[in-house]
């Protein structure tokens, strides 16, 4: 029987500890904090005699979608029973009950039986970390997706990363676009071009970046039907400088693009467009563009453009153009990213004003 842990398990804990591991070993005053204060639940295999055969902890990252297998041991007194495999599928429940959409676990480079046990059971390594345990010994870092991937049916938007740090908007709406018009051509000069329609000229450092009417309007002269949905008024992005001088610009840059937005007779509604719009919207073959806050994907505090690819009962699934290998974060990480629907609505917002965007574009009217 798999249960979840309590403070009364702590000596048995600690006894399997001490026989399944030569380092890195588990503290009876560890596991009182495991199961006490971590966000995170530990659970145990239990006999019919009351014995426990096994555990397995899991560690839960606040604001994000990761889950990780913090420590899994079986008793080497019952091996061989098929006690990790039941501990493994039941630590995935777990998370998948916290809506985690991934699980990561590091296992001993030096180790390749236990490397093909969380192999056989979907982890694919990731990464390399070296001289991770106490006797300097490297880690293998592995990850399995624990959501589905949507539905062929709606998952319709080829990928594109950006090419540099500050054109997420535009790589966002490039595949926004060729998704819905193949003919729309893909490459970092359309990026670029893009990203020099759009531009806010001014943000906290370097390049400036696009805000939601100057994407709307670079898409709109392209011929597609284009929506805006902000949360206010107010002006994208103008507390991200200090600058008087150059607020007053990004202020001039936004009258601008709102008056072209009015000329060309594209909506602009004050109000956030809920998960259920822009579902429907979604469903009925238009694609949106969401500005998040980047935190809860790398913890850097930015305003970045996602293209949203798909949806179902519980996920939306996202395309993130920010792709970093160093990071790691291939190109496989970046597509068709599962966030749980609570956690989409918390990601989608940028500054102390909360700020909400979201720019949907239609096939063109060509």
């Amino acid at each position: 029987m798999i249960r979840a842990a309590t403070p009364a398990d702590v000596a048995n804990l600690v006894r399997i500890e001490d026989r399944s591991f030569r380092t890195d070993r588990f503290s009876a005053r560890a596991f009182r904090y495991l199961l006490s204060k971590a966000h995170a639940v530990t659970l145990v295999d239990q006999a019919h005699d009351g014995r426990l055969r096994g555990y397995a902890t899991v560690l839960f990252s606040r604001g994000t979608p990761l889950a990780r297998l913090y420590s899994i041991a079986v008793d080497p007194e019952f091996r061989g029973l098929g006690l990790g495999r039941a501990l493994l599928v039941a630590a995935e429940q777990a998370a998948r009950d916290r809506d985690a959409a991934y699980m990561r676990l590091e296992v001993r480079a030096d180790d390749p039986d236990t490397q093909a046990f969380y192999g056989r059971h979907g982890f694919r390594k990731i990464a390399v970390q070296t001289q991770y345990y106490d006797d300097y010994a490297d880690a293998v870092r592995m990850e399995k997706s624990l959501a589905p991937r949507p539905d062929p049916r709606l998952a319709r938007v080829p990928f594109y990363a950006q090419s540099l740090d500050f054109t997420c908007g535009p790589a966002a709406m490039l595949m926004a676009m060729h998704a819905l018009d193949p003919s729309v051509t893909v490459d970092q000069t359309a990026e670029l071009r893009l990203w020099r329609e759009s531009t806010t000229v001014f943000m906290t450092a370097g390049h400036g970046g696009c805000s939601p009417e100057g994407l709307a309007v670079a898409a709109g002269r392209r011929g597609f039907e284009v929506e805006v949905f902000l949360s206010d008024t107010g002006v994208m992005f103008i507390d991200s400088v200090r600058s008087e001088a150059k607020k007053s610009v990004i202020r001039l840059v936004q009258e601008d693009f709102r008056g072209q937005l009015d000329e060309m007779g594209i909506p602009v509604t004050f109000q956030p467009l809920s998960l259920e719009a822009m579902r429907q919207k979604f469903e009925e073959g238009r694609i949106p563009v969401v500005m998040i806050s980047s935190y809860r994907l790398d913890r850097e505090r930015q305003p970045h453009w996602v293209v949203v690819t798909g949806f179902d009962a519980k996920y939306v699934y996202l395309h993130d153009p920010s792709v970093d290998e160093e990071q790691d974060r291939p190109v496989t990480d970046c597509m068709q990213i599962p966030v749980p629907q609570r956690e989409f609505a918390k990601m989608a917002r940028y500054g102390r004003s909360q700020q909400k965007a979201a720019v949907v574009v239609g096939k063109g009217r060509h």
